[in-house]
Formats: C-alpha cells, sequence, structure tokens
C-alpha cells in the first residue's frame, strides 16, 4: 500500500530563458508590449508605401496637367498666326486685284476719252451717234461692275487729292469763289480710295 501521506510534488518553475518567459519580475503584458510594437511597425509599413504611391500618381497628374497646358498654348497660338496669316493674304490678294484693274482701266482711259470727244462733235442726224452713245453706255456699265467710278467736281472746292487744276480763271462768273472749280476738262477715275486718274479742272483765281 501506498504511503497515505505521499508528498504532493511541487510546480515545476519556468526558466527564465524559455520562450514566452520574461524578465524575472516582469509582468506578462509588459513583456507583450514589444511584440505589440513590432506588429504596429509592420502595419504601417503598408500605409507609407500606399502614401508613397499617391504622391507619385499626384505628380504625374501634374505633369501631365503642365504638359496639357502647354500643348494648348502652342495650339492656340497656332491657330492666331494662321488666322493672320489668312487675314494678310486675303489683304494682299485684294490690293493685287485691285492694281490689276487699275492698270487695265488706266490703259482705257485715252480711248474712252476719244469716245467721248466723237460723241460731243457728233452731229444728231448722223447715223453712228446711236451705236456710239450704245458702247460708250456698255464700257460705262463693265467699269462700275469692276467697282470704277467717274466723278466730275463740277461747283465743287479744289482738292489736289483729287483734281488736277489745268487752268485758272480770274472770271469764273456766276458768284463762284475762290478755289471753285468752274469747268471740267476730262472726268476723274477711282476705285474705291484708289485715284486711277484726277479730275482735269479749271479752278476759280
Amino acid at each position: 500500500m501506498s504511503d497515505p501521506k505521499q508528498a504532493i510534488p511541487e510546480p515545476r518553475q519556468q526558466r527564465p530563458d524559455s520562450p514566452g518567459a520574461g524578465a524575472p519580475g516582469e509582468r506578462p503584458e509588459q513583456a507583450a508590449a514589444p511584440a505589440a510594437g513590432e506588429a504596429s511597425v509592420r502595419a504601417g509599413e503598408p500605409a507609407r508605401a500606399d502614401s508613397a504611391e499617391i504622391e507619385g500618381d499626384l505628380d504625374e497628374l501634374v505633369r501631365v496637367g503642365a504638359q496639357r497646358d502647354e500643348y494648348l498654348a502652342l495650339a492656340q497660338r497656332t491657330q492666331a498666326d494662321f488666322e493672320n496669316y489668312r487675314k494678310r493674304v486675303a489683304r494682299e490678294s485684294a490690293l493685287a486685284q485691285e492694281r490689276g484693274v487699275a492698270k487695265l482701266v488706266k490703259e482705257l482711259l485715252p480711248a474712252l476719252d476719244n469716245l467721248d470727244r466723237a460723241l460731243d462733235a457728233a452731229a444728231e442726224e448722223d447715223p453712228l451717234l446711236d451705236g456710239m452713245r450704245l458702247v460708250r453706255s456698255e464700257l460705262s456699265a463693265a467699269l462700275a461692275r469692276l467697282g470704277v467710278e467717274s466723278f466730275a467736281p463740277l461747283g465743287h472746292k479744289f482738292d489736289p487729292a483729287l483734281h488736277e487744276a489745268m487752268a485758272t480763271t480770274s472770271q469764273p462768273g456766276n458768284g463762284c469763289e475762290h478755289g471753285t472749280i468752274v469747268e471740267v476738262y476730262q472726268p476723274g477715275y477711282r476705285l474705291g480710295e484708289h485715284i486711277i486718274r484726277p479730275a482735269r479742272v479749271v479752278v476759280a483765281a
């Protein structure tokens, strides 16, 4: 029979260097604190990585936005340059056309003046008079279609930009003031603001 007074085994003491054992006198929650800190550090690493990625994306967006603004400004400048070029070409083309018309009309004016003299000298019973008047009317209509108009400034004040004084008279009659045109030798012709030929006139002195 066993001894009823068998000794109760004493509890085994944990070795200080065994796993999970803290320093002597250290509480369990104090030993777990470093482990919790390490876990917190490891958890913060993905957050920092995400933040760096977001910053990189923002930098890329800023770069793309700046590049877009640069391309937009370049496109606007190009469009403005093209619009200025188009206007300049249209203006130069119109001026070239106007110079061509003015040159042609200037070459025709002597013949037109001779036709006017012939009409003034023709007798009313001349059988060719109606035909000459028709030719003169068609020439005037053609010049008008080109934008050319004649002007005979009888009674107007003399303007050296528009008129050419062929003579002056000190006895103009009709009480004309000094510098007034009292007679028109030849009408003037103009195309818009361009004077093809000034009117040749006699001016009261």
